[in-house]
Formats: C-alpha cells, sequence, structure tokens
C-alpha cells in the first residue's frame, strides 16, 4: 500500500498514503491495538464542532488569521457532511485523555485546511489553539451525549408516552386481573396499566432533562489542568456562544474548570439517568412478555404481532421478539453505567484519565434506549391486541374479588369464600351467594371488576 512519510516531536514514520491524518494518529494506531473499537461517530462529530468553534471564537479574539480560521472551519464543515469514520481509526482503549482523538481530528482538519490554503496549516499551533485535550474530550463527551439526547433519546421517548396514550385511548376501558408476585391479585384496567408505564417514563424522562442540563457545561477553556494556561480569558464564552449557533443547542462554561476536567461527575449522573430509564423499559418489556405468555399454557392476555417465526424446530411457535431485543438492550445499558461508574473514580488530581470508555459507553447507553424506545412503540406497543374472552375468563374466576367485601363481611369470612372458590374452581361470586345474605343483584354490584378498578371503600 502507498505510503508517506510524516513529522512529528518524536520523529518520522510512515503513514498511509490515503489518510488524512498525520503522524501522532499513526502512532496510536499503532500503539493501541486492542479491541479495533472506535469512538462513535458522533463523538468524532461532536470533536469536529469543537474544533470549528474553536477556530470562530479565536478569530474574533484575533489570535488566529482569518484565512487559517476559514479554512479550518470549512474542513470541518466537510467533514461533517462527508463523513468517513476511515479517517478516524484510534483505538477506544487508548490513552486516557483520548489526546490520540483530539489529535487525529487535530490532523485531518490541518491537512485538509493546509491543501485549501496552499499553506501549512498546524494542527496543534492553529487547529487546537487555545486547548488542550484535557478540556476538549470532556466537552466533546458532554457535546456528544447532549446532542444525542436532545436529538435521539427525547424524541424516541416521547413518541413511546403518545402510543401509550394513544393505546389506552383504544383499550384502557378493558378491565383485567391485576397480580402482584405474579399471583392473582385485584383487578386493573388497561388504561391504569398502561398509565403506570406512562408515569414510569415521564419520570424517567424528567431525570434525564436534568441530567442534560448539567451536560450543556463544557469543561472547554480549563486547558490543561482547569487554570486555563494558554487560553484567552474570554476564551470560553466565545466558544461555547459559536458552539450554540452552530449546534442549536445552549452551551455555557462549566462554572469551575477543575471539576469540569479532573472529574466525570456529570456524566455519571447522567449514565444513571439512562440506567433508570433502562430499568422502566426493561419493568414494561417483561410485563409485556408475560401478558403475551401462551397461548395456550400462558396468561394469554394480549397477542403481540408476529413478526418472525419462533422456533428453528418447532413449527408454528411465535415469540415476543421486540421486547426480548429491548430487554437485552436494556442489560447492556445497565452494565455500560458500571463501566462509567467505575471509570467516573479514576479522576486522579486534575484529570479523569478513562475519558475514552465513558464517552462510548454513554453514546452507546443513549443510541440503544432511543431505538428501544422506537421499537418498543412501533413494533410491539401499537400493534398488539387485547385477548377479551381469556380476560373475562380469568377474572369472572378470581377469588380476590372478594377482597371488596372485607368492610362488609370481615377479613376471615372473605378468606374462606375465597379458599372455596379457589378449591372447587368456582367463581367467587357464586360462593359468596351462598355463604352471605347478599343477593346476585347486590353482589354483582359489589364484585363488579369496573368498580373496584376505582379503589376506595364500596360499603
Amino acid at each position: 500500500m502507498h505510503s508517506r512519510t510524516e513529522r512529528d516531536s518524536m520523529g518520522e514514520l510512515q503513514v498511509p498514503g490515503n489518510a488524512l491524518y498525520q503522524a501522532q494518529t499513526q502512532r496510536a494506531v499503532q500503539n493501541f491495538q486492542l479491541s479495533h473499537l472506535t469512538l462513535p461517530p458522533a463523538f468524532i462529530r461532536a470533536l469536529l464542532q469543537i474544533k470549528k468553534a474553536a477556530a470562530s471564537a479565536n478569530q474574533q479574539l484575533g489570535l488566529l488569521d482569518a484565512n487559517i480560521a476559514t479554512a479550518i472551519s470549512q474542513a470541518a464543515d466537510l467533514q461533517l457532511a462527508d463523513f468517513d469514520m476511515q479517517q478516524y481509526p484510534v483505538d477506544v482503549f487508548q490513552t486516557g485523555s483520548a489526546t490520540s482523538s483530539n489529535m487525529n481530528v487535530n490532523e485531518v482538519l490541518a491537512t485538509l485546511a493546509s491543501r485549501q490554503l496552499g499553506q501549512t496549516v498546524n494542527p496543534n499551533d492553529h487547529v487546537n489553539l487555545g486547548q488542550s485535550s484535557n478540556d476538549t474530550i470532556p466537552s466533546a463527551i458532554h457535546v456528544s451525549a447532549a446532542l444525542a439526547i436532545q436529538q435521539q433519546l427525547l424524541p424516541a421517548l416521547q413518541h413511546l408516552q403518545l402510543v401509550l396514550v394513544s393505546k389506552s385511548q383504544h383499550i384502557g376501558h378493558i378491565v383485567k386481573t391485576g397480580r402482584t408476585h405474579l399471583m392473582d391479585a385485584m383487578p386493573v384496567s388497561f388504561s391504569q396499566v398502561l398509565g403506570g408505564w406512562q408515569a414510569q417514563l415521564a419520570q424517567a424522562e424528567h431525570g434525564v432533562q436534568q441530567q442534560l442540563q448539567h451536560l450543556q457545561a463544557l469543561a472547554q477553556g480549563g486547558t490543561a489542568v482547569g487554570s486555563g494556561i494558554n487560553a484567552d480569558p474570554r476564551f470560553a464564552a466565545g466558544f461555547c456562544q459559536q458552539l450554540s449557533d452552530n449546534t442549536g443547542l445552549t452551551f455555557r462554561p462549566a462554572a469551575n474548570f477543575f471539576s469540569a476536567i479532573g472529574s466525570q461527575d456529570s456524566a455519571v449522573a447522567a449514565s444513571g439517568a439512562l440506567k433508570t430509564l433502562a430499568v422502566s423499559l426493561l419493568k414494561i418489556s417483561n410485563d409485556l412478555r408475560w401478558m403475551n405468555s401462551g397461548p395456550l399454557a400462558g396468561l394469554a392476555e394480549i397477542a403481540l404481532p408476529a413478526l418472525q417465526p419462533g422456533s428453528s424446530i418447532m413449527p408454528g411457535k411465535v415469540n415476543p421478539v421486540i421486547p426480548e431485543a429491548v430487554a437485552m438492550l436494556c442489560a447492556q445499558v445497565v452494565g455500560n453505567d458500571a463501566t462509567i461508574t467505575l471509570a467516573g473514580q479514576s479522576g486522579n488530581f486534575e484529570l479523569n484519565v478513562m475519558l475514552p470508555v465513558i464517552a462510548y459507553n454513554l453514546l452507546q447507553s443513549i443510541e440503544l434506549l432511543a431505538n428501544g424506545c422506537t421499537a418498543l412503540a412501533d413494533q410491539a406497543i401499537s400493534g398488539f391486541t387485547v385477548l377479551e374472552d381469556n380476560i373475562s375468563k380469568a377474572l369472572a374466576l378470581n377469588p380476590i374479588l372478594v377482597t371488596a367485601l372485607n368492610p362488609l363481611i370481615g377479613y376471615a369470612k372473605a378468606a374462606e369464600i375465597a379458599k372455596q372458590a379457589y378449591k372447587e374452581h368456582r367463581p367467587v361470586l357464586d360462593v359468596a351467594l351462598e355463604h352471605t345474605q347478599y343477593s346476585r343483584a347486590e353482589l354483582e354490584q359489589l364484585l363488579d371488576p369496573a368498580r373496584l378498578c376505582q379503589g376506595g371503600n364500596i360499603s
């Protein structure tokens, strides 16, 4: 393969001829061959946006020649429009500051800007002006996560909630057997079931929204250790204004650069909010699986859309594939949170040194959850049908309905009726008719499942 010679502060080495990156990226490619995983495109895009905003801010401060600043910005736009991950080959498992990834982007932009100007644009002196990997990479974590949450996760999460509301409008009136400990309990309506799910998601959304605000505070301007050495004191504010204008999401300088560089507490907290959402989606997915179970030997309360054959050996078998897939991605998000939590503890003095793995896992969690919300909404919840005959039969035989008579006949008497109904497999109403002074019409009213869903004291 054709190669060319590049030089950095450590000397010369060969770089692939078609590569836009230069020597420092090539050293990283050679040094870090641990996983063949690279930082996600969303993270690289955030770095490109950061370099574009930094060039404009430095130009406005009179620190960077206008032609060079424009060339860097145009190079960033070119990469954003015609993105090629082959130019960003650095392994996730690299130096803990992700200096290699920062220099990778610096070098790509310097190469393109140099070609455009016909003069040398330096990756350090020009593209990285007023910056350090130590404030740029934490900022890129925040920017990429904030944009992904705003543009992908929140719309998907809100869509899922709207689908639940719409579904409830169609089937919410249907009453089914409630369950605690997986055992029969008092009746609930589908509007209550779906409303409970939607409330979980709304609470999770609130938590994500809260953390989004923290992610919009950036370390950029703190440079190497938080003191802002080699950066104009006005740079942080100017940079954030440029970045906000370019992305449409409002960013601001962190209140304390030492905290923003030395820790990754905001990323840890954001991951915690994502884990909470994952737990909610896992609960919903498992409820769907249980209600769909059967169709003969399970609960068979609903029928999820039949999407594909469920077995390579059992003809006719259809499985709840979407809830299962979502449950697995939720497990991955919980695992990602554990990794981010451990990585967040690796803030040693003035720098966290597990930044790349935080970026990788945080962005993966956001993407998985966004996709999971959409899949549950469009491929499971919107299309399931309620098997009313099965629900009605189970509800009529549910001895727990006798709970409604507790205030009238006492717990002990109600327990005797329930036990007899269980033993004889008879409707509790028929047994209650034999052991209480109430007429069938009165018992039908007292034990009406729809009425019991409303709660309160019936006496």
